[in-house]
């Protein structure tokens, strides 16, 4: 039999008890969509876990630390951030400098009017910057140069006027006003860093307070990431070579002697792919080096989405399975109704094969018709979920008074892939599920089958 005739029969017999095909297709519709549903709840569950904790810092960034008592004796050095970058996985490395233990005041406006003391301040490789992940809401890191610096997102509003009186000479950022959407607005603050030239002086601390003055042009502006340092949000940003020049000669001021080769503070390194963090940060440590990175965090979170997951799924496919039995019912049935049909066909020379595949045809179409029913059921209770979801989230927010915090993400996610193997799964099972009553239907003899009332 051609394909077309065979299609044809099948929808024939299919229509010849619409009631019993319809409850057995509503059957797999509600399995089918279980199913989906369940995963894509722990879908969300991953996504939202992921989304949490790329809050809390790039999962691609391990930091490395110093295993001594000091950066000299850690070993971070040139040599060892080379090492580093031969690391497979690696895509970059950056040695972090602080300005540790250092005196620092910093002046901005005319005649150093503003001024701050508690700025945190790093050096890094300003050119492996935005490959680490650094990003810039001014300005852009092309325009940088030795002298230029790259300030926090709020650097400026840690300054305070010196010609005001104390407890009326700062800028609180978080007292300016609310828009229409009850956001807060940050009031202007003193100066705007890039149009303003900073002004670092690091005082060696001794009696004579000798200090060491460099002016410095702002390149651009940070967007706030802790997971990289305060210093994208309250301090400023510089290469690594302009803070070693003024580390140096603060040093010389105190009298003491200036190491080249001193090790660095800390490092960063940025790995290719999310999966390669474990690996790279196990031989970072058995380079000797302390580390710290999500992956501690992410990897049971993972598990125990990953768990969740397949909870949800296998309280999905009991569902599905019912549906199976279902379809094996209605086929069963449908041969001893049509017993006599069968014998027919043999008798007028049908080929077994072609009858086989008149049940797998008749078995199939019911699993991608409840499949693709069911996943259009799926994407409805998808958007019901999210939208209860959201309005649940938006009304604790505002019970708490947390008129800052954005909406809550989605409970339940459907990709397309996951609505593609539904459909597919959905078939799958049904051919499975009518693949005993087929062949049991190419068993029965023709004389018998003829016989049959």
């Amino acid at each position: 039999m051609r394909i077309k005739d065979l299609i044809t029969v099948c929808l024939q017999n299919l229509s010849r008890h619409k009631a019993r095909t319809m409850l057995t297709v509503l059957g797999v519709i509600i399995g089918c969509c279980s199913v989906v549903i369940m995963i894509s709840i722990g879908i969300g569950m991953k996504q939202a876990q992921e989304s949490a904790l790329a809050q809390m810092g790039d999962l691609t960034i391990i930091t490395v630390y110093p295993t001594g008592k000091n950066a000299n004796s850690s070993g971070i050095n040139t040599q060892a951030i080379g090492k580093m970058k031969q690391i497979k996985g690696v895509e970059a490395v950056s040695p972090k400098l602080t300005a540790q233990n250092v005196t620092v005041t910093l002046y901005a406006g005319k005649n150093n009017r503003y001024r701050t003391t508690y700025a945190e301040i790093a050096g890094i490789d300003i050119k492996e910057a935005e490959t680490m992940g650094y990003k810039l809401s001014e300005g852009s890191f092309e325009q940088w140069k030795p002298g230029k610096i790259f300030a926090g997102q709020d650097f400026a509003y840690n300054f305070e006027d010196t010609k005001r009186p104390e407890g009326r000479n700062t800028i609180d950022m978080y007292g300016g006003e609310f828009d229409a959407n009850g956001m807060p607005v940050k009031p202007a603050p003193y100066f705007e860093p890039m149009k303003t030239e900073i002004t670092a002086e690091f005082s060696d601390g001794g009696e004579d307070d000798k200090k060491v003055t460099k002016k410095f042009e702002t390149a651009g502006v940070m967007k706030e990431d802790y997971g990289k340092g305060m210093e994208t949000s309250m301090g400023l940003i510089m290469s690594l070579g302009d803070l070693q020049d003024l580390l140096d000669q603060q040093a010389r001021l105190s009298g003491k002697k200036v190491k080249r080769k001193k090790g660095y503070s800390s490092a960063m390194v940025k790995v290719k792919d999310i999966k390669d963090v474990a690996g790279v940060e196990k031989q970072i440590k058995a380079l000797g080096f302390r580390t710290s990175s999500m992956e501690s965090i992410r990897k049971p979170m993972e598990r125990e989405a990953r768990q969740k997951q397949m909870m949800f799924a296998g309280i999905g496919a009991v569902s599905l399975f019912v549906a199976a039995l279902g379809i094996t019912n209605t086929m069963i049935m449908s041969i001893s109704e049509r017993t006599k049909e069968i014998g027919v066909m043999k008798s007028l020379g049908c080929f077994v094969k072609d009858i086989r595949k008149i049940f797998l045809l008749e078995a199939g179409c019911i699993g991608f018709a409840g499949g693709v029913a069911g996943v259009i059921l799926s994407y409805g209770v998808s958007a019901i979920m999210n939208l209860a979801a959201g309005q649940a989230s938006s009304s604790a927010f505002s019970d708490m008074g947390g008129d800052m915090m954005g909406p809550a993400g989605g409970l339940s996610v459907i990709p397309w892939w996951l609505a593609v193997f539904a459909v597919l799964f959905s078939v799958f099972i049904g051919v499975g599920a009518g693949y005993y009553p087929a062949s049991k239907a190419v068993e029965i003899p023709a004389l018998e089958a003829i016989k049959h009332d």
